[in-house]
């Protein structure tokens, strides 16, 4: 009697009742792995000053609306470090309420990216740092002259700056902004399961791997790869079909060439789940749309709904730690008597 039992758990096993990926061992080719990357435990900075100095500096311009026109927009009002770098709209917000033509990527892990913008306007985040400034659409500040007279006219920020750039004689410049706050960023890293995995420890799960198999077997690599999976080369958007209205002629804009038409900077697989709406002009909503039209568009092979869920299983494991400490708001000093009022203008 006692073989029943063990005769039809044996059965159960051979009939191929546990098929569910979740239920068996899934495993990963090691050469697989060689194009990715963990993300490296910190990220060298820019020559400038003492660099905790620095970072507290940039941290506290990364908060400040009165680098502004309207001393009401900062860089953390679009690019909001406890939402995952991002501000979730389609299009931010910018002064008098206007609204920009492109989404806004997250500022997480983004000083490892090839270039910055999704034209690769800007070469790094010091670089990136200086255009939603002076951005009419944006932060809409007239002219770098103005963004200093106000930082000048704050009087707590002038011992700031001298202990970020001790060696200079003038420290508030423009440039100095820039260092500051692309210093700062340079910290905003999110480690997660997948870069556990990828250093040997048991982080993901039977589903999430058989997903990573399924993202290889899509073709998904071909652009996203490396250490961010993505952000380190250009692809066209409607590689393998034309993509529907697409009118923004991406990097071209910057380069004036025709071969260039249509190319933006491949974005970041990391905290892809948190970061939507998804693309260029954040038109589309939700996480499997994006991989639906990935499929079609730029692989030319429609996926199954069984492979994007598969994949998006995955790209969860992609979801890393926000460094709550790092990202802490500080204290920002008061207005002078000299400060100039917010221009609504």
């Amino acid at each position: 009697m006692r073989m029943i039992p063990l005769l039809l758990l044996l059965a159960l096993a051979l009939s191929g009742c546990g098929s569910d990926p979740a239920s068996k061992n899934v495993e990963i080719d090691a050469s697989r792995l060689r194009l990715f990357k963990p993300l490296p435990a910190r990220v060298d900075v820019k020559p400038g000053g003492p660099e905790a100095e620095r970072v507290a500096l940039g941290r506290m311009l990364y908060y400040e609306p009165r680098l502004s026109k309207g001393h009401d927009i900062a860089c953390n009002d679009c690019h909001l470090l406890d939402k995952y770098g991002v501000d979730n709209q389609p299009t931010s917000g910018g002064h008098k309420g206007r609204k920009g033509d492109r989404n806004s990527p997250t500022v997480y892990n983004a000083a490892l990216h090839f270039t910055q913008f999704w034209d690769g306007r800007a070469a790094d985040v010091e670089e990136q740092a200086k255009g939603p400034i002076l951005n009419p659409v944006e932060m809409a500040m007239p002219d770098e002259k103005r963004v200093v007279a106000v930082m000048k006219s704050i009087p707590g920020y002038a011992a700031a700056f001298k202990a970020a750039f001790p060696d200079q004689k003038d420290p508030i410049t423009y440039d100095n902004i820039a260092n500051a706050i692309g210093t700062f960023e340079r910290g905003l890293l999110t480690p997660s399961r997948w870069d556990k995995f990828l250093k040997g420890d048991a982080a993901l799960t039977n589903e999430e791997k058989a997903g990573f198999n399924a993202f290889l077997e899509a073709g998904c690599q071909t652009c996203h790869m490396g250490v961010l999976i993505g952000g380190n080369l250009y692809q066209k958007l409607g590689l393998a079909k034309a993509y529907p209205e697409l009118k923004d002629e991406g990097r071209a804009k910057v380069t004036k060439e025709e071969g260039d038409k249509f190319f933006f900077k491949v974005p970041s697989l990391r905290n892809i789940e948190k970061t939507g709406p998804y693309f260029h002009d954040g038109k589309v909503v939700t996480l499997v749309e994006s991989v639906k039209q990935m499929g079609e568009y730029q692989l030319g092979a429609p996926l199954k709904d069984e492979q994007v869920k598969a994949i998006i299983a995955w790209l969860k494991s992609l979801t890393g730690e926000i460094p709550a400490d790092y990202i802490r708001k500080p204290e920002l000093p008061p207005s002078g008597p000299n400060t100039p009022k917010p221009d609504k203008s």
